[in-house]
């Protein structure tokens, strides 16, 4: 089993939209019993609430329903996840730093850490998914097209990198 972890700030947002897209795709290819995949926040802002009610609303205008439940990144995450992808450079400093205390803990079989973005064809030279919490109903969809392209990318990495090769 590949296990996939997406991470942003709080984890209303953009990871859950990235795991809701992402399970969507795995699903859509017969993957669920080879892929699976969770969320994080590098904060705990948000600890155990849903998903922000107009990214749930994005989710839902495109098939893809959000039940997720915000949740913090902790060091045990660097264990149980193969893949790690942050959101934005901001976020992806954090979970390197816990990355470094999840060493020290003795977790040495490490996750690979990469940029969300850097799966999407569009993105050009910005590495970071926008964070549309303080903006209008506009960044959430921007959003939503951004992750599917990334997450279709990265689920085809995926099926190259890992399940061929199997």
């Amino acid at each position: 089993m590949i296990n996939v972890l997406f991470v942003c700030l709080g984890n209303i947002c953009r990871s859950p939209m990235a795991e809701g897209v992402f399970q969507h795709l795995v699903k859509e290819r017969g993957l669920q019993d080879q892929i699976s995949c969770d969320s994080a926040g590098t904060s705990g802002f948000h600890a155990g609430e849903e998903a922000d009610e107009r990214m749930r609303a994005t989710a839902t205008a495109h098939d893809i329903t959000l039940t997720h439940r915000s949740r913090k990144l902790v060091i045990e995450d660097y264990a149980a996840f193969d893949y790690i992808l942050s959101m934005d450079d901001a976020n992806l400093d954090i979970i390197l730093a816990l990355q470094k205390k999840a060493a020290q803990a003795g977790i040495t079989d490490s996750p690979k850490i990469l940029m969300m973005r850097s799966f999407d064809p569009d993105a050009g030279e910005d590495t970071d998914v926008p964070d549309p919490y303080y903006g209008g109903l506009n960044g959430f969809e921007e959003v939503y097209y951004i992750l599917a392209r990334a997450s279709e990318n990265f689920l085809e990495f995926l099926v190259e990198r890992e399940l061929k090769a199997a």
